[in-house]
């Protein structure tokens, strides 16, 4: 799969982080997040690393596509977190767990670099979040240079400190459904598929015949 969409999202927690929680919106967040589940899910691979307020809402979206959404997701994890996992990864049967690496950070850096080199990107989408959202967009665009980078800055948190990367609408419209649409390159007349291997390789076979 080399046209996967990477997933960068949290809601900013105010007692570690104020100065991002100040000013997120968790509504938006919310929201761009469902809204990309919407335009990738039985299109686009969606790969991310764990985070506990944003991969319930990744499950719930999920299993209301009644796809086989297994086969269209993959979740990383460092167990150097094993205590703070939360229940949703058990639903997951594409979990990819990385061993720890020292502390926090070297076993988070070992997770993202593993993430980043082992599959291939189309995009990397970067919403709300706290200072990880930081790290994981530069250590993205040095590894994956020719991905498109789509940090919705309309979100808040950490995001707002990559608004000279982003797009004008990036901060302007709240349509996030559209807003995916034409950042990921994905068109919305494009079929749905149960697992990756049943989609046909070229985009135009993909696409439902038009209305007359």
């Amino acid at each position: 799969m080399t046209d996967a969409v990477f997933l960068s999202a949290s809601v900013p927690d105010a007692r570690r982080f104020p100065e991002y929680a100040r000013t997120a919106d968790a509504v938006a967040i919310s929201a761009a997040v469902n809204a990309l589940l919407h335009a990738t899910l039985g299109r686009r691979m969606l790969i991310w690393g764990g985070h506990p307020a944003i991969t319930p809402m990744i499950w719930t979206m999920a299993d209301s596509m009644k796809l086989e959404y297994r086969e269209w997701v993959k979740l990383y994890q460092s167990l150097h977190f094993k205590e703070r996992f939360p229940e949703d990864n058990a639903r997951f049967k594409n979990v990819v767990y990385t061993e720890p690496k020292g502390g926090e950070g070297d076993s988070l850096l070992e997770m993202r670099t593993r993430m980043f080199k082992e599959n291939g990107f189309e995009a990397g989408v970067f919403i709300g979040g706290m200072k990880g959202i930081i790290n994981e967009f530069h250590l993205f665009r040095e590894i994956q240079p020719k991905a498109r980078l789509v940090p919705v800055v309309s979100t808040g948190g950490a995001v707002l400190e990559l608004a000279r990367f982003a797009e004008p609408d990036l901060a302007e419209d709240f349509d996030y459904v559209g807003l995916f649409y034409r950042h990921l390159g994905i068109n919305p007349a494009e079929r749905r598929y149960q697992t990756p291997k049943e989609q046909p390789h070229d985009v135009r076979d993909r696409l439902d015949s038009p209305r007359r």
